[in-house]
C-alpha cells in the first residue's frame, strides 16, 4: 500500500510501493488534485519500489500542475525510478537532471 501523506509545509510525502498495483488507487486518492490544490512539493524518499506506471503517474502529475500555474517539484527519486525515467528520455519533464 502506498501513502501519501502531507507535512506541515505543505509536502506530500510518498511512502511504500508504487507499481501497476498501487498506482489506480493512488491516482484515485489524488483526482481533487486536479481543481488546482495540488501539493508544489512531493517527496519520492518513502518509496521502495516503483515501475513505470508510477513515472506516468509523475507526468500525470506534472500536466495537472502545469495547467494550474503551479511549479511542482518531485524530490528524492529513488534510483530505479530515476533510471525509469532517464530510460524513457522523461528526466526533464520530471524536473530531474540529465547525467
Amino acid at each position: 500500500m502506498t501513502d501519501l501523506r502531507p507535512d506541515a509545509e505543505g509536502c506530500v510525502r510518498l511512502a511504500g510501493q508504487l507499481t501497476v498495483d498501487e498506482v489506480p488507487s493512488v491516482y484515485r486518492g489524488s483526482l481533487a488534485w486536479r481543481n488546482g490544490t495540488m501539493p508544489a512539493i512531493i517527496d519520492l524518499s518513502g518509496l521502495e519500489g516503483t515501475d513505470s506506471s508510477a513515472v506516468a503517474l509523475l507526468l500525470e502529475w506534472a500536466e495537472w500542475a502545469c495547467r494550474a500555474g503551479i511549479a511542482i517539484e518531485f524530490r528524492n527519486p529513488p534510483e530505479a525510478l530515476c533510471t525509469i525515467a532517464g530510460l524513457s528520455n522523461l528526466k526533464p519533464l520530471l524536473g530531474w537532471e540529465e547525467s
